[in-house]
């Protein structure tokens, strides 16, 4: 006879439901320093930028011709530009349009990746047109690319959405169709090793159709590359738009943005290198932080170094 009471060992245990993968990931992502502070950085950086004007209320675009050119003060802390603009607010208002651009255009760019890359490494038919076409793209030279892209639609495109949106959508498709092709080397390499794996060859036994085949077995299993790549388009954004800024094919004037104040800045270094400074800071340490998040996610999502 047996006592009903008594201890059940490690039935409760066995019983109890697996670990979700996805914390594995976290606990691996938690040991890389880097990432922890990267990715701390990033999300104070984008709470100052879309919650701080709620804060600031200085509108960036109003003009105090009397404060212009002043250093920091208790009233303009970041202090103010040649049009006596306050430099804080604007410097929230330009990262708002920085990092919506990076991110819009990380997205497209992951789209287009994505799709060139499963669609060449599953059907053999298309991957040799795929790949030649994505050579093709990697041998373009990418800055005059850029700039031949925004001398030629970007009146047509200001003239149809008004100046500021139509000016961000050429942005966002010249640097989006511009940075795929990575992600569909990435990808495709991936998806060429999956198709092997006895759960695909298992799946397709059955008479799966390649359209359910690729959304239920081949993209969960590439999403660790996608994830990957998405942190590092971010920071290549937010550069190649800089960039444009800078040499003052980018937004309007009146619209700032971090590559923009840097070039609106750029007469005045001598006299207010703090000018520069502010920009320049923070799109050297967004970037900086996206890229120590990439390198975290990188060593996440590997299973060979996620057990150790």
């Amino acid at each position: 006879m047996t006592d009903a009471t008594a201890p059940k060992g490690d039935d409760t245990r066995a019983d109890a439901p697996a670990r979700n993968q996805w914390w594995d990931v976290w606990d691996q992502f938690k040991t890389h320093k880097g990432a922890m502070f990267g990715a701390a950085f990033f999300i104070i950086v984008i709470l100052a930028v879309y919650l701080g004007p709620y804060f600031w209320t200085i509108d960036p675009t109003y003009i105090d011709i009397r404060a212009r050119n002043s250093g920091p003060t208790l009233a303009h802390p970041f202090g103010t530009d040649q049009l006596g603009r306050d430099m804080l607010a604007r410097m929230m208002a330009g990262g708002q349009t920085s990092i919506s651009v990076g991110l819009t255009a990380m997205a497209l760019a992951l789209i287009l990746g994505t799709l060139v890359g499963v669609l060449a490494g599953y059907f053999k038919r298309i991957d040799g047109l795929l790949m030649r076409t994505t050579d093709l793209f990697l041998a373009l030279p990418l800055l005059p690319l850029l700039l031949v892209m925004v001398m030629l639609f970007r009146q047509p495109l200001s003239a149809s959405f008004g100046p500021e949106t139509g000016i961000f959508i050429l942005i966002v498709v010249a640097i989006g169709i511009t940075s795929w092709m990575p992600t569909a080397r990435i990808v495709r390499g991936d998806v060429l090793a999956l198709k092997e794996r006895e759960f695909v060859l298992a799946a397709r036994s059955i008479g799966t159709r390649p359209g359910k085949m690729i959304l239920r077995h081949i993209l969960p299993n590439v999403m660790s590359p996608i994830m990957v790549s998405a942190t590092l388009g971010i920071a290549t954004a937010i550069i190649t738009e800089s960039a444009l800024s800078f040499l003052g094919l980018g937004f309007p004037p009146d619209f700032p943005t971090w590559g923009r104040l840097l070039f609106d800045a750029t007469d005045f270094m001598q006299q207010h290198p703090e000018r520069v400074m502010w920009p320049g800071l923070a799109i050297s340490l967004t970037v900086l932080s996206v890229n120590y998040m990439g390198d975290g996610l990188r060593d996440a999502l590997d299973p060979r170094i996620r057990g150790l």
